[in-house]
């Protein structure tokens, strides 16, 4: 299996997050991304190889222009009124408020934004538009008739939606990926999400259309992060009615639970019967995850690869979350030496 990364992932370095009440220090960082490439050298994987430019077209057919536009000015924006830190949202336009956008960065921030948690650094643009390339070249490996692909993406990006960014995400670098493959020509694609948290903004990219089926296996939105989407009733809306499946699980789930849950959403993908699959590859189910509920532990994973496999598709996988840093290498890659049946 090939393996795409873009050292441009470590121009996105924050240094401060808002979590629990406190500035604390990122839990997203660049030793993400850099452990798990150690890794898929260690086990040789495959090749590993830089990303090609594909430009904005592909990003435009899943994101808003006009959001797109502010996340590559925000930072000129936000340094233009003398702030050499990181950039942050001041409030949100909740509940009776009006949806306009405004002039004023600390308003466009707020305005696009749906956490506090996510900071817009000097280089996220370049190192965002980096990981939407990532993931396009690894899925044009797989359009060209490779079984699969890894694309190793930093920032992730499953809770970005058309219009706004959060959840350590700016592009939805699965969601492109799908849709490129939609506009090559195929007729259903199918994203199945394994990160801890649910994949709202790729629900809401997708979620009245027939021609990508969305399942995702999560925390509770009763009590976990992002709290608001995720649940199981909603199943899709419009022509799009069916093609959602949400398996939210309660903190302390272990891989039984879990793996219950795969299987029924590896038979709803299959009834669904999809040209390609796009799995978000999110390790922040292992049991020492800082910031998650779920108790998997690291031979999990290699069963997790082997029941994908077992959909017989052309899979491509987009690297979302994983913060307990030391395991994610052997986690992430876990799923790849599954899915390869090189357990």
């Amino acid at each position: 299996m090939k393996t795409v990364y873009s050292e441009k992932h470590k121009l996105h370095h924050a240094k401060l997050e808002l979590i629990n009440g406190q500035m604390q220090p990122a839990v997203e960082m660049p030793s993400r991304a850099e452990t798990v490439l150690d890794r898929v050298k260690a086990v040789d994987l495959g090749l590993v190889v830089e990303p090609t430019a594909h430009g904005l077209d592909p990003v435009l057919k899943v994101h808003d222009a006009g959001y797109v536009d502010f996340l590559s000015k925000a930072w000129d924006m936000w340094t233009a009124e003398g702030r050499d830190y990181e950039a942050l949202p001041l409030v949100w336009a909740v509940r009776g408020l009006r949806q306009i956008e405004p002039d004023y960065i600390d308003g466009k921030l707020s305005y696009y934004s749906f956490d506090a948690g996510t900071p817009i650094t000097s280089g996220t643009w370049q190192a965002a538009t980096a990981a939407a390339d990532v993931a396009l070249t690894a899925a044009d490996m797989v359009r060209d008739g490779a079984r699969s692909a890894f694309a190793l993406c930093r920032p992730p990006g499953h809770h970005a939606a058309a219009d706004f960014y959060g959840g350590y995400c700016f592009l939805n670098n699965a969601a492109i990926a799908a849709q490129s493959f939609i506009d090559s020509g195929a007729a259903r694609v199918a994203i199945l999400d394994v990160d801890y948290h649910h994949g709202n903004g790729t629900q809401a990219i997708f979620y009245d259309r027939p021609d990508v089926f969305f399942a995702s296996i999560h925390g509770h939105p009763k009590q976990e992060y992002p709290f608001f989407l995720g649940y199981e009733d909603e199943t899709g809306a419009g022509k799009g009615e069916g093609c959602n499946a949400n398996y939210p699980l309660v903190w302390g789930s272990g891989f039984d639970a879990w793996s219950a849950a795969l299987d029924d959403a590896c038979k709803k993908i299959a009834a669904y019967g999809p040209d390609m699959v796009v799995v978000s590859l999110g390790v922040d189910t292992f049991e020492k995850d800082p910031i998650s509920q779920f108790k998997l532990k690291s031979p999990d994973y290699l069963k997790i690869g082997e029941t994908i496999a077992k959909l017989g598709k052309p899979t491509l996988f987009v690297m979302e979350g994983g913060y307990a840093v030391a395991e994610i290498g052997v986690n992430a890659v876990n799923v790849l030496l599954g899915f390869e049946g090189r357990s």
